[in-house]
């Protein structure tokens, strides 16, 4: 039989390696660019994009099309930049 004292442990212990595996995929998802990013920047950024944006690949009624996207505060903002040549 198992004391009450062992219970909380135990817990405890499953509850910091959740933690843990969720800090650690927090940390990674930080550091991979979403898909569709890419990490190279572009020498064609307009004068209305600020440089810390990216470029996505969005798909929109089976065509795909590049954008500037970035974060300004808790918004996502974008700029249409061009369709993708699939040559």
């Amino acid at each position: 039989m198992c004391s009450l004292s062992s219970i909380p442990a135990t817990r405890s212990s499953a509850q910091s390696d959740e933690l843990a595996e969720y800090k650690e995929r927090e940390a990674r998802l930080e550091e991979e660019p979403p898909e569709g990013e890419f990490e190279e920047r572009s020498d064609d950024l307009p004068d209305d994009v600020p440089t810390k944006a990216t470029i996505t690949i969005k798909e929109i009624n089976d065509n795909r099309y590049y954008y500037w996207q970035w974060r300004e505060g808790d918004k996502i903002k974008s700029k249409y930049k061009g369709p993708v040549n699939d040559n």
